[in-house]
């Protein structure tokens, strides 16, 4: 299974992005599993957004849900514990999630972050601004490239943005199949 985790701020079409992502995989005929953002259920069920106290427990049950993907050919993620983490970190003044997250995220394949370059929009008590948006944002990316976690910047717009994201799957699916081929080649020549 192939793990595709969807990065970003608020408002950059993470859930868009997904769902097109799957639409697409699952036309050229793989079995997909998505999950969906976990934070907008939470939310949506209680009426409010996490405090500080809850965020743990949020990444306890991000995790639950990611043990229990049926087998598939690719599992496509709507943000994962590293979000949490990230907002915890932005909202709260709390890294004590990092840890755990970056250990969750290391166990993807490919990371796509969504790029801040669509038009925020107000979406209920889910959304806290352009300010907090441009500082999550920051966030994610040093917190990825201080952990040494690859990432592929998707942008655009529509059917841009799903192709920035399919282009960046296929380069990585190419990668790992020269890596393949490299340790049958090894393997034949008795290395």
């Amino acid at each position: 299974m192939l793990k595709v985790a969807v990065l970003g701020a608020e408002c950059t079409g993470k859930s868009t992005l997904v769902a097109a992502l799957a639409e697409q995989l699952r036309a050229q005929g793989a079995r997909v599993a998505v999950l969906d953002e976990y934070l907008r259920q939470w939310c949506a069920d209680r009426g409010r957004t996490p405090r500080r106290d809850e965020q743990a427990g949020i990444v306890q049950d991000q995790l639950a849900r990611l043990h229990a993907v049926p087998a598939c050919d690719y599992l496509v993620c709507d943000t994962t514990p590293l979000i949490t983490a990230v907002y915890s970190d932005v909202l709260f003044g709390d890294t004590s999630l990092y840890a755990q997250a970056v250990h969750v995220q290391r166990d993807f394949h490919l990371n796509l972050l969504a790029d801040t370059d669509l038009p925020w929009q107000a979406d209920g008590i889910q959304r806290d601004g352009l300010a907090v948006q441009h500082q999550v944002d920051q966030c994610l990316r040093t917190v990825l490239l201080d952990y040494g976690l690859a990432y592929a910047l998707v942008t655009g717009a529509g059917t841009a943005r799903l192709a920035s994201a399919m282009d960046a799957l296929v380069r990585r699916k190419s990668l790992a199949a020269d890596a393949l081929t490299g340790v049958q080649a090894c393997a034949v020549a008795g290395r």
